[in-house]
């Protein structure tokens, strides 16, 4: 799996196209949206990023895709993140807040944070997905984490993953994922390894059936 990059500074960052422009896109040409979707890699995909993936779909519109892959841990955990960009912890924080892997969230931005969370507080740049879910780019939500005053539910990923429009429409076309409507009790609550399968099963498929199925290809 793909290392992150991040440096000592581990700046948090907005999009490429600038942290205001969250929510304020036009639909896509092709009428899809899969916000708030998971988009399951299938078995026979053999990409060394995507493979074994699940992406949660923050955005889709006319400017293309942005995700978060949610079941590729890196080797680093919040408390190495909060030492790297100089965030005391408060005393007391919960051990298993400072002990969560950071996610390899994708290959766009990889020396770069971004956090899926449950909805709270106020952030600079931020987006609410759906009423369970955020997706905020600005380092004020780690600063609150760090406090003790941050959201109950949270995934951090180093990197995120995008496509340009139209792109994964065409790897749809292509039978290269399957797409779900999101739970945000896989996306926050379930083991990392069990995530896959998890949201296969949303499908109302049997996940060894269709390993099954991918190798009689």
């Amino acid at each position: 799996m793909k290392k992150s990059k991040i440096g000592t500074t581990a700046p948090m960052a907005g999009l490429p196209q600038g942290s205001e422009t969250l929510g304020n896109i036009g639909p896509a040409p092709s009428g899809l949206n899969l916000a708030n979707h998971f988009l399951i890699a299938m078995p026979s995909m053999e990409d060394p990023i995507f493979g074994g993936a699940v992406v949660y779909v923050c955005e889709h519109n006319e400017k293309g895709v942005l995700g978060v892959v949610i079941n590729k841990p890196t080797d680093m955990t919040m408390e190495v993140l909060f030492d790297r960009i100089d965030l005391k912890v408060a005393e007391g924080l919960r051990s298993h807040v400072v002990d969560e892997p950071i996610m390899f969230g994708g290959p766009v931005q990889d020396d770069r944070g971004f956090v899926l969370h449950s909805p709270s507080g106020r952030y600079s740049s931020s987006l609410n997905v759906t009423s369970e879910v955020a997706f905020t780019t600005s380092i004020d939500v780690l600063e609150a984490v760090a406090s003790g005053a941050g959201p109950k539910r949270m995934l951090v990923s180093i990197g995120y993953a995008g496509w340009s429009p139209g792109q994964l429409e065409e790897e749809l076309s292509r039978n290269g994922w399957l797409t779900v409507g999101a739970d945000a009790h896989v996306l926050f609550d379930l083991p990392i390894e069990e995530r896959y399968n998890a949201a296969i099963k949303l499908l109302g498929i049997d996940p060894m059936m269709l390993a099954t199925e991918a190798g009689h290809a």
